[in-house]
């Protein structure tokens, strides 16, 4: 498969999040795609849209070319999270001039911050029950 054709492939996670990437050549008017929507619309914020395409401005690529993507998994911002992963991984497979760049910020470094399980006796991870003297 040809990657200029096909485009470029990465896989990005955060939390239980998990997002599918594909970057391909910029053709026409073509917009960037999550689960069949758009990207305001899947992510309804634009914070979180900025917080995406921030691999793609820091590295000048975001007229070159398209994002299409598949998420699941975990809530918004886990995938936001997930997806720029994704995303700067398959710039870097695009480009390596894009490595160091990409690294520097940040971008290439997988968060692995997790939610920590119940423990028994506990309320929760780490929160007790009251305490009673009497």
């Amino acid at each position: 498969m040809d990657p200029e054709v096909h485009g470029y492939h990465a896989v990005g996670r955060r939390k239980r999040a998990v997002a599918k990437v594909w970057l391909r050549p910029r053709k026409g008017n073509a917009t960037h795609s999550i689960n069949n929507q758009k990207l305001l619309e899947y992510f309804n914020r634009p914070g979180l849209v900025a917080y995406v395409e921030d691999p793609l401005i820091l590295t000048g690529t975001n007229d070159q070319v398209v994002i299409f993507a598949k998420t699941f998994g975990g809530g918004k911002t886990g995938q936001a999270g997930a997806l720029r992963l994704g995303i700067a991984r398959a710039l870097k497979e695009m480009d390596a001039a894009h490595h160091s760049t990409l690294r520097g910020a940040g971008m290439l470094t997988r968060d692995s911050r997790i939610v920590e399980r119940k423990k028994y006796g506990l309320a929760g991870a780490r929160k007790r029950f009251q305490f009673s003297k009497r």
